[in-house]
C-alpha cells in the first residue's frame, strides 16, 4: 500500500479516553469476579466440605485456565479484532461467574470457575494493546497506571461487596449472581470502541508467522524474556495474599466473612495509590534513566517482600496491618512500568501477544500455583503444629489453622526477592530492545 493511501491511527482525543474508560471498567469487573471467590472461600469451604488444598485448587485451576488460553487468545486478538474479542470475552466470563454460584460440589464449582478463566484469559492483552496504542509513547506509564489502578479497586470491591452480600443474604452464592451483570453490559459497549488495523506478521521468507513461532520470537527479545520470569515469580506473592488473607483474618480473629472481606479490601485499595504513583515515577525516571521501567519493578518487589513478611510477623494486627497496607501500595507500583515495557519493545503485530504471553507466564511461572501451594503448605503446617484435630478444642483447631496459613504466606512472600533479580537482569537489555522498534507507527482500521 502506498504511503499516501495509509490512514494513520489517531492517538489521543475522546476516542482514546473512551477506550481507557470502558477497558478500565471491564478490568475492574474482571477482578471483582476473580476476588469474589476469596471473599466467600471460607464459608464455601465449610458448606461444601473442602480442605484448604481443595479450596486453593479451585483458584489455582482458575488461574491456570487463564494461563493456558491467554497467549492463544492474544494471538487471535492480534490477528482479528481487539474490541470484538474483548466484548465476547466479557460476556463469556460473566455467564460462567453466574454458574459458579450454582455449584454444589467440587467439580460443579471448579468447572465453571475454570471457564471464567477462559473468558478472562485474553482481556488484559487486548485492553493493554488498545490503551497503549491510543496514547503517545511518552505517557504510556501514566495511562497504564490508570488502567492497572482498577485492579486493586476491583479486587477490593470483590472481597468487600462479596463479603457483605454473602453475610446479608446468608449465602455464599449470591455475590456470583450479582457480579455477572455489569460484565455483560460493558462487554456490549466494547464493540463500539475505536481500534487500530490488524497487521499481518510475516517471517523472513514472507510467510505468515504461526502461533509457536510468534511465541519463540517474543522469548528471543531479552527484555521480555526476563520480564516474563520476573512477573511470574512476582505473582506468587500477590496471589497467595489475594486468595488467602480473608480466610486468615477469619481464622486468626474469629470474625465474620463481611468483616474479613473489608480488611482485605482496605489492603487491596492501597494499590490504588501504588498504580498511578508507579506509572508517574516510571515515566519521570525514564526521562533520566533509559532502564527505569525495568528497574522500578525490581526495587518495588524487594521492598514489598520485606514489608509483607514483617506484616505477617506481627500477625497482620496493629503495626502489622499498617505494614500490610503499605504492601498494598508497594507491590502494585511496578506493574504500570512493566505493562509499558511489553509494548515498548515489540512491533504492532505483537502488541496483544506480548501482554498475552506475559499473562501466560505470570501464572505458569509462579502465580497460578500460589493459591494451591499456599493451601497445601497450610495443611501440612497444621499437622506439624497441632498434630491432628483429635483432642483439640475448636479454638485450638482454629488457632493452628491460622498459624499454618500465616507461616505458609510468609514462605511464599520471599518470592519477591527472586523476581527482583529477573527484573534487574532484564533492565540491562531494555534500552537496546526498545531502540529497535522506536520508528514503527500504527495504521487506523
Amino acid at each position: 500500500m502506498n504511503k499516501e493511501n495509509k490512514k494513520e491511527f489517531k492517538v489521543g482525543g475522546s476516542g482514546a479516553h473512551m477506550i481507557l474508560i470502558v477497558c478500565s471498567l471491564l478490568y475492574m469487573v474482571n477482578y471483582m469476579d476473580r476476588q469474589v471467590l476469596s471473599a466467600v472461600l471460607e464459608p464455601m469451604r465449610e458448606a461444601l466440605g473442602f480442605t484448604d488444598a481443595h479450596a486453593g485448587a479451585i483458584q489455582t485451576v482458575f488461574l491456570l485456565s487463564i494461563a493456558l488460553f491467554s497467549f492463544p487468545v492474544a494471538f487471535l486478538i492480534d490477528r482479528w479484532s481487539r474490541k470484538k474479542a474483548i466484548g465476547i470475552m466479557a460476556i463469556i466470563w460473566s455467564v460462567f461467574t453466574f454458574l459458579t454460584g450454582k455449584g454444589v460440589s467440587f467439580l460443579t464449582v471448579i468447572i465453571p470457575r475454570a471457564l471464567v478463566g477462559v473468558g478472562e484469559s485474553g482481556f488484559s492483552a487486548g485492553g493493554t494493546a488498545m490503551i497503549s496504542a491510543a496514547y503517545p509513547k511518552e505517557s504510556r506509564g501514566k495511562v497504564m497506571g490508570v488502567f492497572n489502578m482498577v485492579i486493586p479497586l476491583g479486587a477490593a470491591l470483590g472481597v468487600i461487596l462479596g463479603g457483605i452480600i454473602a453475610e446479608k443474604t446468608g449465602s455464599w452464592r449470591t455475590p456470583f449472581y450479582l457480579f455477572a451483570i455489569p460484565g455483560i453490559i460493558l462487554g456490549i459497549a466494547a464493540f463500539f470502541l475505536r481500534d487500530y488495523k490488524t497487521i499481518e506478521d510475516l517471517d523472513e521468507t514472507g510467510k505468515k508467522r504461526g502461533f509457536f513461532k510468534s511465541a519463540i520470537t517474543l522469548f528471543k527479545i531479552p527484555t521480555l524474556k526476563w520480564a516474563f520470569f520476573g512477573y511470574g515469580v512476582h505473582n506468587i506473592m500477590a496471589f497467595s495474599v489475594l486468595t488467602w488473607f480473608s480466610a486468615y483474618f477469619m481464622r486468626s480473629r474469629g470474625i465474620t466473612v463481611d468483616k474479613a472481606g473489608m480488611l482485605l479490601g482496605v489492603i487491596s485499595l492501597m494499590a490504588i495509590i501504588g498504580a498511578p504513583l508507579g506509572g508517574f515515577l516510571a515515566d519521570t525516571w525514564q526521562k533520566k534513566n533509559d532502564k527505569a521501567r525495568m528497574l522500578l519493578p525490581a526495587i518495588m518487589d524487594v521492598l514489598s517482600a520485606a514489608v509483607l513478611i514483617a506484616a505477617l510477623f506481627f500477625n497482620v494486627e496493629g503495626i502489622g496491618f499498617y505494614l500490610a497496607m503499605l504492601w498494598g501500595v508497594l507491590f502494585m507500583m511496578g506493574l504500570p512500568a512493566l505493562s509499558a515495557v511489553t509494548q515498548d519493545v515489540v512491533t504492532p503485530a505483537f502488541k496483544g501477544m506480548a501482554w498475552g504471553l506475559t499473562v501466560f507466564t505470570m501464572y505458569v511461572f509462579g502465580g497460578g500455583w500460589a493459591p494451591y501451594v499456599t493451601g497445601a503448605i497450610s495443611d501440612a503446617l497444621f499437622v506439624f503444629l497441632g498434630g491432628t484435630a483429635e483432642g483439640l478444642t475448636d479454638a485450638e483447631v482454629m488457632h493452628f489453622m491460622a498459624e499454618g496459613l500465616r507461616y505458609a504466606l510468609m514462605i511464599l512472600a520471599t518470592s519477591g526477592f527472586f523476581s527482583a533479580i529477573f527484573f534487574f537482569i532484564g533492565a540491562k537489555h531494555y534500552p537496546e530492545d526498545m531502540n529497535k522498534v522506536k520508528d514503527i507507527t500504527l495504521e487506523a482500521e
